[in-house]
């Protein structure tokens, strides 16, 4: 994990630029990030929580302001956003928990990192989807795209499963790639030690 400022200023400006790069496009062929982002932000930066989970989630917004107004309509007007928009608050919140949770469980060793990526990640997107579905089928008029003429627990579990898949599937890509480049660096790290040592 980063141990310097630097290191850190780094990652997190890397995640803005990811953040940029996938979050305008939510359905695009390069899928939106930003959950994998909260996650592995919460892994890396959880020594950072107090301003830097605030300030992805502002890019996260601002993004989201820019995309809407770029396609000519009001933010508040926009399809996707509704009371149940501020719920994005605590679901991305799940993601972050979820990563620090991660970290903490692992400590310094790549072994225990690897045996609790799995279910960290299930549990954290798992909630994530609850409270940011949740928010939209509950508190915005738009869940009635489907059809239903009412709310129901019935229908929001459907809404629920019908929508989960693709977001682990998504995020766990993601998680993935950051895990098998995390695992790389550490390798690196370890043979240049060696050689050091040795030397």
């Amino acid at each position: 994990m980063p141990s310097s400022r630097a290191a850190r200023l780094t990652l997190l400006a890397l995640f803005a630029v990811v953040m940029l790069a996938t979050r305008i496009h939510h359905f695009s062929a390069l899928p939106d990030a930003s959950w994998a982002l909260f996650f592995i932000g919460g892994f890396y930066l959880s020594a950072w929580s107090r301003w830097a989970f605030p300030l992805l989630m502002a890019l996260a917004v601002a993004i989201d302001w820019m995309v809407v107004g770029h396609g000519g309509q009001h933010f508040w007007d926009h399809y996707c956003v509704s009371p149940g928009y501020a719920m994005l608050l605590p679901a991305h919140a799940m993601l972050w928990l979820g990563g620090a949770l991660l970290a903490r469980l692992a400590g310094a060793r790549a072994s225990q990192a690897l045996r609790w990526l799995a279910p960290c990640l299930f549990i954290a997107i798992v909630l994530c989807h609850a409270f940011a579905q949740g928010g939209f089928y509950w508190l915005s008029d738009s869940w009635q795209a489907d059809g239903a003429a009412v709310r129901s627990l019935a229908g929001w579990w459907k809404n629920y499963l019908d929508w989960l898949p693709a977001y682990l599937k998504v995020t766990a890509l993601y998680v993935g790639i950051a895990a098998l480049i995390h695992l790389l660096i550490a390798q690196l790290a370890g043979l240049r030690a060696s050689r050091a040592t040795a030397g």
